[in-house]
Parts: C-alpha cells; structure tokens; sequence
C-alpha cells in the first residue's frame, strides 16, 4: 500500500484500507474520517478505482494462500473424524462424503489442466505449421 500512497496520498491510501476492512462504505468513511459522499467520489476517479482494485486482489491473494496452508490441517481434521468409531455415525459419513467430493474434484482439475496443457501444444504446432519456413525457396 505503500505505492499507492506516494502517487494518492495519505488520505486515499487510509481511504483504501478503511475500505478493506470495513464492511460498507458508511464504516470505511468513519473509519478513516472521510466524508462518505468523497469515497464515493474516490471510486469514481480511475487512479483511486486501480490502486483500490490492486489491493483487494492482494488481499484476497492473501486470503487464499491462508486458505491453502490451512488445507492440510484440514484434511486431517475430515480423516480423523471420518476414522473416528467414537464420531456420531452421520458424521463420519458427511466427512467421507466431503472427502470424496474434494478428491473427485481434484483429478477433474487435473484431469482439465492436462486437456488444457494438450490444446495449448496442438495451437502451437498449428502455429508452427501455418508459417512458411524461412529457409525453403518459395
């Protein structure tokens, strides 16, 4: 945030952080002793919308990369409560379910990134193959 401070301001760069951690804009504007009718204003302006963009896909970047540190514990938790004989047998079940979901899901991923991965290799010898080689006489 400390960029956006240098070519925003102070204000604005309180005014993104208030609109961050706030849950409205009524809150960011007392948060950050801003009139709301500025912030307004503010997400108006295309040099305040970008710096404001640039910060909640930082911060949702960040967000998920908690998420996926937290995966493994996670995991741990479903399979400690699914193998549980002392676990309410309904629970167990949600568990495995939530496991065989997940798990399915992971190998349509995988199995997308390699369709993916594949298209992408065909495009390039297309490609390759529509332009002339420049060492044949034509």
């Amino acid at each position: 945030m400390a960029d956006f401070g240098k070519k925003l301001g102070q204000q604005k760069e309180a005014a993104i952080i208030a609109l961050l951690s706030q849950h409205g804009i009524e809150d960011a504007a007392r948060a950050c002793n801003t009139p709301p009718r500025t912030l307004y204003r503010w997400l108006k302006d295309p040099e305040f919308d970008a710096a404001y963009r640039v910060a909640r896909r930082t911060a949702y970047g960040q967000s998920i990369a908690r998420l996926q540190q937290a995966s493994t514990t996670a995991t741990t938790t479903l399979l400690e409560i699914m193998n549980d004989p002392t676990t309410a047998a309904s629970t167990r079940v949600r568990a495995a379910e939530s496991v065989l979901t997940h798990a399915a899901r992971a190998i349509e991923l995988e199995d997308l990134q390699a369709r993916i991965s594949d298209l992408e290799r065909a495009a390039i010898e297309i490609d390759t193959e529509k332009t002339p080689n420049r060492n044949d006489p034509a």
